[in-house]
């Protein structure tokens, strides 16, 4: 029998080093895959690393869902215009576009995991964007929040320590440049984590370090 889901437990802490595992192929030739979570049912949703290679592009689809995507590298793009790295992008469910990339791009892409009722599309150049003052030392930039959820750039400097802290509703990270740490190990740029509802950790770093985080929603 197959498994019915990959990394679905939810209860279960997650670590994955996207830099070690291969990429996949997709319905469409020139894109790759890392899939990192996958429930496989009818709109299941899914996390993974995807790779346009220069010129490939997937065909007009919809999301039942939604669709969360962060710009890791090159030039993400659609009908409606060009995401550079850096650039954070929600489309709600029920969307739909047709993405492509010239120059080809890497991406962190989240699907069908909106609440029904989060309908505002969202498009963000990170990079134009000045970070808030947060806990510490740390610069947070919001990037949406909905009820519980919460997602955000935090860029911690080099020996930043945060305080013990548990995760209400859970815990995603994927750490864009630099490497986190804490007592469990070291997380360096392309690691996925996953932690439980109520899971507790100390994290800190020796370096500048930029990840993102989704709060709230396991």
């Amino acid at each position: 029998m197959l498994d019915q889901a990959l990394n679905m437990n939810l209860d279960e802490r997650i670590c994955i080093d996207t830099n070690t595992i291969e990429w996949l192929g997709s319905p469409a030739d020139g894109v790759l895959r890392k899939p990192l979570e996958k429930e496989f049912a009818e709109h299941g949703r899914t996390t993974s690393i995807v790779q346009f290679m220069p010129g490939s592009s997937f065909p007009e689809h919809n999301h039942p869902l939604g669709e969360e995507i962060f710009v890791l590298e090159g030039v993400f793009s659609d009908e409606r215009g060009d995401y550079p790295a850096g650039t954070y992008i929600r489309n709600p469910p029920g969307s739909k576009h047709s993405p492509f990339s010239k120059e080809g791009c890497t991406l962190f892409v989240k699907l069908d995991q909106f609440n029904p009722l989060d309908i505002e599309p969202v498009l963000i150049d990170t990079k134009a964007k000045q970070m808030q003052p947060g806990i510490g030392n740390l610069k947070v930039l919001s990037l949406h929040s909905l009820g519980t959820e919460g997602s955000a750039l935090v860029f911690w400097p080099a020996g930043e320590k945060f305080q013990a802290h548990r995760h209400w509703g859970g815990e995603e990270i994927l750490v864009i440049d630099g490497e986190l740490k804490d007592e469990h190990g070291s997380y360096p740029k392309g690691c996925w984590l996953r932690s439980p509802h109520l899971s507790e950790h100390f994290p800190y770093v020796e370096e500048d370090t930029l990840i993102y985080v989704k709060t709230g929603h396991l």
